[in-house]
């Protein structure tokens, strides 16, 4: 080796060294996750409440502090609401990143935007979500079958944006039939649908001679022919809960519960990102958005959370998928650890938690610690470019490479840094 050699290497090795170890490289793992499970808490989840407990406070008094007691976890030293009892049995294999933050303001439609595209609405770019850009990095595992899945109404946030519309995804809100269309009518025989189909495609032909290929239009044809992959294959089958035996149908819980076992379905059949919404019924009267009375009966969503994310964790790993499925549980933002006049809680964007679990992670129980009010971080802050970068990299996609709008390179993230720590 000669001297301006030695002297590069060496400087490079000392430079690495000086880096905090979560930022020293963006490696992607030996074996990366194949699927990712995003839980969506919509309305933004109190992290004082679940992941991130602090001293107990009284919402009468309005003294600050968690609502309820904490509880001793599978890793030592890690802590959380006691209501999270069969999640906490589980937590060797997750990991609370309890530092995670944003500047976005603590409104929830630009909250839930940034968390979805990691940077704030612009006026003359459209991103895409991180469900859109797993799809397009990734796509479907088998054919037939989508890349991308939504379980619960859809959202302008959830798009694929510049990426065009054949990485978007596909919505469905009821488990047990599945989105509409995509099965053949009984009175409509398969001959005749073959009819139709030939038909249409001569038509479609003739349409898209006309049409310049940088036309958008032409992205809905890849998407109407997957759909019609879909229709012929067995993806309708993904939605028959049924088949599943009754005891475990009961171990997830009601519909929310259902759509984790959909999104565990999913991933067998080649699903490369399910994103579940947790926004049903709203037990509490507002959902994860705790103002004044949701603030008392939150502990009924953390409970049927807690069912079904701890019956997701172990389905996956009687089934060998764990490791390479990723799940994720966010809200757009955390809450304060005071209570507002009525006893409920804001919103809070400066420190909150989201959890991880499997997919092949070196889980830890929890990273990032806040201070006693869960107000600010005090180390290892993770920003939401940063989520997202752990994130892609997990399942394999470099999170440093440049996606285009037109042609103008465009970064995967806002300068996200995966946290190394828990890549391997």
């Amino acid at each position: 080796m000669n001297r301006r050699k030695f002297l590069k290497t060496s400087a490079s090795g000392a430079l690495m060294t000086a880096l905090p170890a979560r930022l020293r490289s963006n490696q992607i793992p030996k074996n990366p996750a194949q699927s990712c499970i995003f839980i969506w808490l919509g309305g933004g989840n109190a992290q004082v409440d679940t992941w991130d407990p602090k001293a107990l406070g009284d919402p009468l008094q309005r003294i600050a502090g968690s609502a309820y007691p904490a509880i001793d976890t599978a890793v030592e030293g890690v802590q959380v609401c006691e209501h999270l009892h069969r999640t906490a049995a589980r937590l060797d294999r997750m990991t609370l990143v309890r530092s995670v933050h944003h500047e976005v303001i603590n409104e929830h439609a630009a909250a839930v935007n940034f968390m979805h595209t990691g940077r704030p609405v612009s006026g003359t770019v459209v991103y895409p979500s991180i469900g859109a850009i797993v799809n397009h990095e990734l796509g479907a595992a088998e054919i037939g079958m989508p890349g991308y899945v939504v379980c619960g109404p859809p959202s302008n946030s959830r798009g694929a944006g510049f990426l065009g519309a054949k990485y978007g995804y596909l919505y469905v809100t009821d488990t047990a039939r599945g989105p509409v269309g995509f099965t053949r009518p009984p009175t409509v025989s398969e001959a005749r649908d073959l009819r139709r189909q030939k038909m249409l495609k001569s038509m479609r032909n003739e349409i898209v001679q006309t049409i310049p290929v940088e036309d958008p239009l032409l992205q809905y044809e890849t998407v109407m022919d997957t759909s019609l992959q879909m229709s012929r294959g067995g993806f309708s089958k993904v939605f028959q809960l049924d088949q599943e035996a009754d005891s475990l149908r009961q171990t997830y819980g009601g519909e929310f519960g259902h759509r984790c076992l959909l999104a565990r379905r999913l991933v067998q059949r080649g699903t490369r990102f399910i994103e579940v919404l947790h926004n049903l019924n709203f037990k509490n009267g507002t959902g994860w958005d705790t103002h004044r009375e949701g603030q008392q009966g939150q502990h009924l969503l953390i409970q049927e959370l807690d069912t079904a994310l701890a019956a997701l964790v172990d389905d996956l790993e009687n089934h060998k998928l764990l490791d390479s499925t990723l799940i994720v549980v966010a809200g757009e933002f955390g809450r304060p650890s005071s209570f507002d006049v009525a006893g409920g809680r804001g919103h809070q964007g400066s420190a909150f938690s989201v959890a991880l679990a499997g997919g092949g992670l070196n889980h830890c129980g929890a990273y990032g610690t806040t201070d006693d009010l869960s107000k600010k971080i005090l180390e290892d802050p993770v920003s939401v470019p940063d989520l997202h970068a752990t994130i892609y990299q997990a399942l394999g996609i470099e999170s440093s490479k440049k996606l285009f709008h037109n042609d103008r390179p465009i970064p995967i993230t806002n300068d996200g840094r995966p946290i190394t720590a828990l890549i391997s």
